[in-house]
């Protein structure tokens, strides 16, 4: 829990200095052609968020950069071949246990 907090207070610390928006991205219903239509930047924080989603609770704190760029290659190349599909769905088959 102590790692997600950190995770957590590491995203909002980066995200105050951007432009504040309403934007939400609600997993379940965005689908794969919307996702990687969006923001570099907004693409680029879900997959972090998804790495630490995905994580296992034991698993030292530690952002892997190059694993993040391989989860996103995944990602992506599920999302190009499935684009009508949630990028929750996308995600819990590339990245889901």
């Amino acid at each position: 829990m102590k790692r997600v907090s950190a995770s957590v207070l590491c995203l909002i610390g980066i995200l105050m200095p951007l432009e504040a928006k309403a934007d939400i991205l609600d997993l379940g219903t965005v689908k794969c052609k919307e996702f990687l239509a969006a923001d570099k930047d907004e693409i680029g924080f879900t997959i972090a968020w998804l790495d630490g989603y995905y994580r296992d609770e034991d698993t030292a704190a530690i952002i892997d950069f190059d694993k993040l760029k391989e989860e996103a290659a995944k990602l992506g190349a599920y999302c190009g071949a499935h684009p009508g599909i949630s990028i929750g769905a996308a995600a819990e088959e590339v990245l889901g246990k």
